[in-house]
């Protein structure tokens, strides 16, 4: 089987140092533009900075001019050499209102990514205008090479000096090959300069996976830490009551059942009511734990049922190509429960719109992605032991993101990627 396979590789290598100096001679000209707008927008942003804070929106243009010029050369890497390279995304703090921008901007600004795929254009740029220059280079030497041809007799200048005929093509080969062995050399150092630059190394790689999993684990105790509270409330000031209730009235139909037997049986009646109020609670807060219809049929039809027992109108649009793992769907699940609650109870909507989907991801391969979206008052916030502090610790748990914008006025919006084999 090596046989069958390693010649088609080596075939595949000339298209890709091809494929290089294709995208270096491309880079030497974007990188130009992207590298001078950069300079122009910090430039004019620091001297116009005293100006009624003009200089800070060219400031905060720079840093997403950044941004793109640092993705453009990530996915240029990636693409053609396939190294590995984490892909770039938009930092964000996940704090609403103007606090969480500025902390979105700073985290944008200190992501060592983004500068390390400007470094890397920057040197992408140097090396296509010598991609640029070897090329011409070689396309004048393959001119002195036929030059003879037709000059009749005629000396052939050759770098400023007329030579003969003969020594016009020797002169040319040489400096074809020359130009040619300079295009070589450049598709093997940008190879080599990229990787080193843009592909993480080992113990990068190992200290991050750290850094997630600690967070995952931090997310996981501080959710079932709210989930805990949550049921202690739930149990404490609904069901609870109820049955203390139910015991009293047994307990007054028993004084009476014999003074009073007319009196008694309402008494039983009325606790029989509670009772059944009282296993009605629990069955809610236990599919509140767990719905069971999430594992017998999936996430589809579990939000179909979540979106039926809702109290504010739901227009649902679930589309997932496959099931995922349990403690993927249950985050999202979950997230989506809370926010038809938070929905009802505190931004009086009258309406919420929920989209799922599937989604695939070069570096964490297929995810499921949910918004939910209600025209309520907004100004929902984050609160530690509070509804959105639980579905944020839930989502990290799960390896996932949440993104919540809920401006004062309406309306909310939360959005969650989770990994499909979380």
């Amino acid at each position: 089987m090596t046989s069958n396979t390693t010649p088609p590789r080596r075939r595949i290598r000339p298209l890709r140092r091809l494929g290089a100096l294709a995208q270096l001679a491309a880079a030497g000209v974007v990188g130009i533009g992207f590298l001078t707008a950069l300079v122009s927008l910090v430039s004019v942003g620091v001297g116009m900075i005293l100006v009624l804070g003009i200089g800070i929106l060219f400031l905060i243009a720079a840093v997403y001019v950044a941004w793109a010029a640092a993705w453009l050369e990530h996915e240029r890497v990636e693409g053609l050499y396939g190294h590995g390279v984490p892909r770039l995304r938009i930092r964000t703090s996940g704090e609403p209102g103007f606090r969480g921008f500025l902390r979105t901007l700073w985290l944008q600004f200190i992501d060592g990514g983004m500068w390390r795929g400007i470094a890397s254009l920057a040197i992408a740029t140097v090396l296509g205008w010598v991609v640029i220059g070897a090329a011409w280079g070689f396309v004048a030497a393959l001119g002195v090479v036929f030059s003879p041809a037709t000059a009749q007799g005629r000396d052939v200048p050759l770098i400023g000096v007329a030579v003969s005929d003969g020594w016009a093509v020797v002169g040319g080969i040489v400096a074809a090959l020359f130009s040619l062995g300079i295009l070589f050399g450049v598709s093997l150092l940008d190879d080599l300069i990229t990787r080193s630059i843009l592909v993480p190394s080992r113990e990068a790689i190992l200290a991050e996976q750290a850094r997630a999993a600690g967070a995952q684990r931090a997310g996981a105790v501080r959710a079932s830490e709210v989930e805990r509270t949550r049921i202690e409330r739930d149990l404490h000031d609904g069901v609870q009551p109820r049955l203390v209730s139910v015991g009293m009235t047994l307990g007054m139909a028993q004084q009476k059942i014999d003074s009073d037997p007319a009196a008694a049986r309402a008494l039983i009646d009325e606790a029989h009511t509670s009772t059944k109020a009282a296993i009605t609670e629990l069955r809610q807060l236990a599919r509140g734990i767990h719905a069971s219809v999430l594992d017998d049929r999936g996430l589809d039809a579990a939000l179909s049922a979540l979106a039926a027992r809702s109290h504010v109108p739901v227009a649902l649009d679930v589309r997932l190509d496959d099931r995922c793992s349990a403690t993927s769907e249950a985050a999202v699940y979950f997230v989506i429960a809370e926010s038809l609650t938070n929905a009802a109870k505190h931004a009086r909507a009258t309406e919420v719109r929920v989209v799922v989907r599937s989604r695939d991801d070069a570096a964490t391969g297929r995810l499921i992605w949910a918004r939910v979206e209600d025209n309520g008052i907004g100004g929902a916030t984050v609160v530690p032991g509070g509804g959105l502090d639980g579905i944020t610790n839930r989502v990290l748990a799960a390896g996932g993101t949440a993104k919540l914008d809920s401006p004062v006025g309406g309306p909310t919006a939360l959005e969650v990627t989770v990994p499909c084999a979380s």
